[in-house]
Formats: structure tokens, C-alpha cells, sequence
């Protein structure tokens, strides 16, 4: 037997003999799906559904997902006959539906749409957590199923098991919304705002954790690279935030790591509001140094930062 028939022999066995608490989320998901006009919901006892047309619907995720139940925790892993890291998983099953996404779980935390709240989550969403206290980010990823449960790759010496959600710290939407769920949703156009933007679950916990403004950090990343993690300019400025690598080194900043680079603007713009008592000075210097806005009393009489600082912070305005 090769190893991907053992893995799926291994998969059909777990999925027999699955417990009735995973069978009671599915038929939550699969009623939810009904109501919400999806067609070919998928069937409780079986767990299987396709995309109609080869359109991917709730309960295609969650039936691709159920599919690879029993598969081993691989770090890395991104096949399932070999094994399956968290993101890994997240990236095969979205493939298998035409729907690409990063290979990062932080990455994905970028792709598709904020979601509110988990009483707002529908089967297929993506729920992201920060686990890591010695790294600011999203750093693990599943895929909910409905009734507070998602389908996830744990950790090393485990499985793709069914497991409670808990507090996630962000959750993402990135199923395209076809009008009859958007109908049953009483959903209206997308609302402007943060929660679109890349990254946004960066800027929001940066925000949190250093009492700045996620719009204004959203805004910064926006106009310095259009937020492009891995952009350089001309004069040497790196990332996200395009930190010079001295003013990086200075704040202990990895310039080209989108949660770093968030977590020292955040820092940075911090210091900066309070050394000089206002935002606008505080961009001023983001943007011309700080010895600059000292040596000027003020925002530097430079057209560059001036357009620098009435842009960031009329776009700021349009993320709140």
C-alpha cells in the first residue's frame, strides 16, 4: 500500500467512526447552508458535498476539509499524502476550489474580508489566531464548520481533527458572496473601513497593544508602500512601513516582516505623537526625521512631507 492510499484508507476510517459531536456541527452547517438558498448542501451523515458548477460554496470548504480528517500534522506540510501544517491545510482545501491563497497563515490573514464577530462566521470562513508571545501576529489558522467548531492541523504529533474554535483573533471571509447569501444575510455593499484593507488584523492588534490609531497605521502603510511587504525605494527604505535600516535597527524592527514593521510604526508613531504633542507632527517626522520637524518648530516647509501628511491622513479618515 503507498502512502497516500495508507493516508486515505486512514482518513475514510476516522471519518466512519467520527464522533456524534462533529456529525451535530455538520448538520449545523449543512442546515445553515439550506436556509441560506446554497445549493447541494452537504449531507450530515456523509460530510460530502460539491461546488455547483465548480463553484466554491460553504459546504464545498467544509466538505474538501472533512476529507483530509486524519491526515498528520506536518510542519511545512502542504501535501496531504505526506502531512499538513495549519496554513498547509487552509491552502489545499481553498486550491481544490479554485480559490488561491498564501502559504502563510499571516499571510492569509490578508486575503478576502473581515468578519465581525464568530456569531457572524458561516461555514468556510477562516479563523486566525496569535498564539506566540514572542511574536507579535497571526501564527495559526482553521476553517470553521459551524456551531463554534473548525477543521485544523493542531500541532506536531497530532491530526486535521474537528476542535471548538475558543477566542479567535481575527476572522476572514474569502468565499466570494453569491446575491442569494448575501440576501439571506441582509447584507448590503461592502462598508468602508479598516477591516478590508491588507494586514488589517496587524494594525488592529498593534493598535491595541501601543494606544495608537489602527486607520492612521493602515493609512502610513498604504502611502509609504502601497502595502507591499517587500517594497524598497530608491533612498533604501525597506517593507511595510519603509523603515530606513537605521531607524530599524534603532527599534529593534525586522523592516521586510509585515508584523514587526506594523508593531514598530505602531511604536514609533507613538513615541513620535508624544515627543512632538500632535499626529500631524508626528507624521511630519515619520516622514523627514525627527531632527527635521525640531529644527523647523514644525511640519517642514518640504512639499513632499506636507502632501505626506494631509495623504495619510485624509486616507486614515476614510478607514474609520
Amino acid at each position: 500500500m503507498d502512502g497516500l492510499t495508507a493516508v486515505q484508507s486512514r482518513i475514510n476510517e476516522i471519518q466512519t467512526r467520527f464522533t456524534p459531536q462533529f456529525q451535530s456541527a455538520t448538520q449545523g452547517w449543512a442546515s445553515a447552508a439550506s436556509a441560506a438558498g446554497l445549493t447541494k448542501a452537504a449531507s450530515a451523515a456523509g460530510g460530502t458535498a460539491t461546488a455547483s458548477a465548480g463553484t466554491a460554496s460553504e459546504t464545498a470548504v467544509v466538505a474538501e476539509a472533512t476529507k483530509l480528517l486524519g491526515v498528520p500534522y506536518l510542519w511545512g506540510g502542504t501535501d496531504p499524502s505526506k502531512g499538513l501544517d495549519c496554513s498547509g491545510l487552509v491552502q489545499v482545501v481553498f486550491g481544490k476550489l479554485g480559490i488561491d491563497l498564501p502559504r502563510t497563515s499571516s499571510q492569509q490573514a490578508t486575503s478576502g474580508t473581515a468578519v465581525a464577530s464568530l456569531a457572524d462566521a458561516r461555514p468556510g470562513d477562516l479563523v486566525f489566531f496569535d498564539h506566540s508571545s514572542a511574536r507579535a501576529g497571526i501564527d495559526h489558522v482553521g476553517i470553521y464548520v459551524g456551531n463554534g467548531k473548525m477543521i485544523a492541523a493542531p500541532q506536531a504529533g497530532e491530526v486535521v481533527k474537528v476542535q471548538d474554535v475558543g477566542n479567535p483573533t481575527s476572522i476572514r471571509r474569502v468565499l466570494p458572496q453569491t446575491a442569494s447569501v448575501a440576501a439571506s444575510a441582509g447584507a448590503g455593499p461592502a462598508p468602508g473601513g479598516i477591516g478590508g484593507v491588507p494586514y488589517a488584523n496587524l494594525f488592529t492588534a498593534a493598535a491595541g497593544r501601543h494606544g495608537v490609531d489602527a486607520s492612521l497605521l493602515a493609512a502610513v502603510a498604504s502611502v509609504e508602500s502601497n502595502f507591499d511587504p517587500s517594497a524598497v525605494s530608491p533612498a533604501g527604505a525597506q517593507g511595510l512601513m519603509q523603515f530606513m535600516p537605521a531607524t530599524a535597527a534603532g527599534l529593534g524592527v525586522t523592516a521586510l516582516d509585515p508584523a514587526s514593521a506594523v508593531d514598530g510604526a505602531a511604536r514609533y508613531l507613538k513615541s513620535l505623537t508624544g515627543q512632538f504633542g500632535s499626529t500631524e507632527l508626528a507624521l511630519a517626522a515619520y516622514n523627514a526625521g525627527p531632527g527635521t520637524v525640531s529644527r523647523y518648530g514644525g511640519i517642514p516647509p518640504y512639499p513632499e512631507t506636507q502632501n505626506y501628511v494631509r495623504t495619510v491622513m485624509n486616507k486614515a479618515e476614510t478607514y474609520r
